[in-house]
């Protein structure tokens, strides 16, 4: 992403303090997103859909007071890619939800995000990182380790689909990076909200018409249909929640760099596993305690070891689940 002399370290708190806001909005998300299908009969394809659809029409103020004609770039097929690449990440992390992997696993693995990242930028890209980074980075891949495989929980399939997810969100991140060397954030921002919903119907249904939607994903066998009463109302408040999510993350990302945040949004890991054992009644595998202690030492550290210099800023990277 592009790299921007920020006011220094008072910027980059105001940035830790909205992107911990994202989190517990996301957290909050993430409980509805668990709900929903196994409820509501709602298929996961069908919830990231509309879930980002409803997000997209709260977002258009947005995108208007920006303006189309920031959508101008030599590059459509990276944004497409970028795009792309957002959304299966989505329609990934919503199956492991409907395959029933608790909310406390699920998140956790997405501290493999940052590891991502980082090698990412570093293959691709050529970029450097600093040693505090990659410590605090490393950590919560340690973390999610810890949390999700040493407990003997669940190990197939639907429980690593936050992994590919991680990894999928993390290309975006890269691929945000790149185009960030010619491209405004006003061209990033607005090119991936516009995208984001075609890009996810086009997954929903090529799901649907090569049957590769799993069982465990058609509750209703109607990827479009919506559910009724309250669980409509639990829809429309994941999309509100999904938009909102989304303006905090740019916000954040508007005065701190990436990498400098990406530890404190691990911790959704922690409110999600007490947001799951209060609310869902989903008690968090006694290796969870260890894993997300180990995940907030990393965002504490790195906030404490970079609070101390100037920042650089980044352009918003929107469209996560």
């Amino acid at each position: 992403m592009n790299q921007i002399s920020s006011p220094g370290p008072a910027a980059a708190s105001m940035g830790a303090l909205s992107m911990l806001s994202a989190s517990l909005v996301f957290a909050a998300a993430n409980t509805i997103q668990s709900i929903l299908p196994q409820q509501f009969g709602m298929s996961s394809t069908g919830m990231a859909f509309w879930q980002y659809l409803i997000a997209s029409v709260l977002m258009a103020p947005v995108v208007m007071r920006i303006g189309l004609g920031k959508l101008k770039t030599r590059h459509p097929l990276a944004h497409q890619a970028r795009a792309f690449a957002s959304a299966l990440g989505v329609h990934v992390f919503v199956y492991g939800f409907a395959s029933g992997v608790p909310i406390w696993q699920m998140v956790t693995l997405l501290a493999t995000g940052p590891l991502f990242v980082i090698v990412g930028s570093t293959l691709f890209l050529g970029e450097r990182v600093s040693g505090a980074r990659l410590g605090a980075a490393l950590a919560g891949f340690v973390g999610a380790v810890v949390v999700s495989g040493v407990g003997g929980e669940r190990l197939d399939w639907p429980a690593l689909t936050p992994i590919l997810a991680a990894a999928l969100w993390a290309a975006t991140d890269v691929l945000t990076k790149a185009l960030a060397r010619e491209e405004s954030p006003e061209t990033l921002t607005v090119s991936l909200l516009v995208l984001i919903t075609p890009n996810h119907l086009a997954i929903l249904l090529s799901a649907n018409a090569f049957a590769f939607v799993l069982p465990a994903d058609v509750a209703t066998g109607l990827p479009f249909a919506l559910p009724q009463g309250t669980g409509l109302l639990l829809l429309l408040a994941l999309g509100g929640l999904t938009a909102a999510a989304q303006y905090l993350l740019a916000w954040a990302y508007k005065r701190a760099d990436a990498t400098y945040l990406q530890p404190f949004a691990d911790l959704k890991a922690p409110l999600a596993g007490l947001i799951g054992w209060s609310l869902l009644g989903q008690t968090p595998s006694p290796w969870f305690w260890p894993g997300a202690a180990l995940i907030v030492a990393a965002s504490v550290f790195i906030f404490w070891i970079e609070s101390r210099a100037p920042h650089a800023r980044a352009a918003p990277a929107v469209g996560r689940g």
